[in-house]
């Protein structure tokens, strides 16, 4: 179990051996304290000799600062393996899901990812350090302490065997009940989480509408239910207190019950049951610690489930390192391809397509919403896999690529343009990384961003906020352009990546675009006609289905869908 969590022990191990071995040699000295204390108050006190009380003094104090300074050490160790460790989790967790396939991500909310990286990490780090330090004291204590207690006296040590066996039965039944619990409130943060990104991200829909009451008791809601069952764990788990408190003092009048009478036929010294009593208490303390180990595990055992679970998952499509180095051309082809995407053949969303690009032509993709215009593209640079049939770029199917070699080769826009904090010329570099100040220019002239760009203070060294929230739609739209064109990719998609740009700006990207990247094959999903009308094909999708295909001028004659799109967007005109 968890053999993904094992793997993170990296680096970890020497801390780790550091921590339980001082965590052992504090528990001796101790243990060790109370044996020496018997000697004190026999040896000296009882028989009123400085000597001894000065020699079992200075031991005590010897053995103290001992026990003092190895617990320091323990605890140093113990953070210093334990941050590790959740260091190693969380950059495992965050290249296992940089190494997702769009379908990869889809079966995880972002909600639940986030939560995983954070709040279950944090408890999974506690817990290791809980088990490099407490878990091993407990049972360390435990055993020399009873070791102890028996060599002292074996006749009052019988009274460990009966309270040991409640704790545990009382312990178990404990944690059968609160498990679930805990499980069912990490599934309720995700919702949280959930709710709390749609409400950030969406604060303009929410204030424009005026809906900040209803979102504030949709939170509610959600937070009342972690409340609610984290209370009732909590409570369910308070019961440990009250049993271990019984346990430990029905123990103490057992045990001076019993020493009574054995001092009294002075089979028992007074020092010996002082003694006796601190064993007790480091044996019940051990078995209290115990306990709060085993909750702090049986709430980080659910973090730890789902956790796993992110690092068990490999991706579809893995980076096929033995696979061809580099695309040869930007032809593309379709052959009988079907993609679903829950790989249920029965509820596809692309049907038996079949397609012919030549390298450098200019495909036009249009189609109502939901017609599956942006799967198509999608299954280019290999984001999705197909469910039938094949792609094929550069006269090669894309799954013999090497993923990284075949997405170098495309650049894509899609609908919805995303920025990244830093400088507008950090965002554009993500295209190249080593592209010049020339060939930042260059793509930003043919996006038709450099005069706007050019018109902040700082130019291209301006700072873009978080997700490009301080520049318009059109502004987020030209720079994503601008972005994938540095990558001078052999296929270029534009997935309806003008729409928040106006049709005369739009016109001289298209332009721009055919004359700057003539070898480049160019496709373009778009609502405006006017985006596609000079494309060397223009594909009509319908539910999934390619309905036609031909120049602007071959379905203006024959297409009736196409020429109700083009008169819709007031080309009457031209129909007459």
């Amino acid at each position: 179990m968890f053999r993904e969590l094992r793997k993170q022990t990296k680096g970890t191990i020497v801390p780790t051996v550091l921590t339980m071995t001082f965590v052992i040699l504090e528990v001796a000295m101790d243990v060790t304290i109370p044996y020496l204390m018997a000697h004190l108050l026999d040896l000296g006190v009882s028989a009123g000799n400085m000597g001894e009380i000065y020699k079992w003094g200075a031991i005590l104090l010897l053995c103290s600062a001992l026990a003092l300074t190895l617990g320091v050490l323990g605890g140093h160790f113990a953070a210093l393996a334990s941050t590790k460790f959740a260091r190693n989790v969380r950059q495992s967790l965050f290249c296992t899901i940089q190494g997702f396939s769009f379908s990869n991500i889809d079966s995880f909310s972002t909600a639940s990812l986030v939560t995983r990286m954070t709040a279950d990490v944090t408890n999974v780090q506690r817990s290791y350090q809980m088990l490099t330090r407490i878990a091993v004291r407990s049972p360390a204590m435990l055993t020399f302490a009873f070791f102890m207690a028996l060599k002292l006296n074996s006749t009052l040590s019988l009274i460990y065997l009966i309270s040991i066996p409640v704790l545990a039965i009382g312990l178990f039944l404990l944690i059968r009940l609160v498990y679930p619990l805990f499980g069912k409130v990490f599934k309720t943060y995700d919702r949280l989480n959930l709710v709390v990104q749609e409400n950030i991200r969406g604060i303009r829909v929410v204030k424009s509408f005026v809906r900040e009451d209803f979102e504030k008791e949709k939170f509610n809601a959600v937070s009342d239910s972690i409340y609610k069952d984290f209370s009732k764990a909590e409570k369910t788990m308070a019961l440990n207190s009250p049993l271990m408190q019984s346990t430990m003092y029905f123990s103490l009048i057992a045990i001076f019950f019993v020493a009574a009478r054995l001092i009294v036929a002075d089979r028992m010294t007074s020092g010996q049951l002082m003694s006796f009593v601190s064993y007790t208490s480091q044996i019940l303390m051990s078995l209290m610690m115990l306990s709060m180990v085993i909750v702090m595990l049986t709430i980080s055992r659910a973090s730890a489930v789902r956790i796993e679970e992110v690092l068990a998952t490999t991706s579809d499509i893995g980076p096929n390192e033995g696979g061809i180095p580099a695309v040869k051309d930007g032809s593309v082809v379709f052959e009988n391809v079907s993609f679903s995407y829950t790989k249920d053949e029965q509820s596809c969303v692309l049907k038996n397509i079949n397609l012919t690009i030549e390298s450098g032509q200019t495909v036009g993709i249009l189609g109502a919403t939901g017609s599956g215009k942006t799967s198509l593209v999608q299954l280019i640079a290999r984001l999705y896999d197909v469910t039938e049939g094949t792609v094929k770029v550069g006269g090669e199917d894309v799954r013999s690529y090497q993923t990284k070699a075949l997405r170098q080769a495309v650049g894509m826009v899609l609908q919805k343009s995303v920025l990244f904090g830093g400088t507008i010329a950090e965002n554009l570099r993500w295209g190249n990384s080593e592209a010049s100040d020339e060939e930042l220019v260059w793509a930003a002239t043919i996006a038709q961003a450099h005069p706007f760009i050019t018109s902040f203070p700082n130019g291209y060294e301006s700072r873009i906020e978080q997700d490009g929230a301080n520049v318009s739609g059109g502004q987020r739209q030209r720079l994503s352009i601008a972005r994938a064109l540095l990558k001078r990719p052999k296929i270029l998609i534009l997935d309806d990546s003008t729409s928040a740009v106006d049709t005369k700006t739009d016109a001289k990207i298209q332009k721009a675009l055919k004359s700057e990247l003539a070898d480049s094959t160019k496709i373009i999903i778009a609502q405006r006609v006017s985006s596609v009308i000079d494309s060397d094909q223009i594909i009509i999708l319908d539910d999934g289905v390619i309905h036609s295909v031909g120049t602007h001028q071959e379905l203006l004659a024959s297409c009736t869908r196409y020429q109700d799109l083009y008169a819709s967007q007031g080309h009457k005109e031209a129909l007459a």
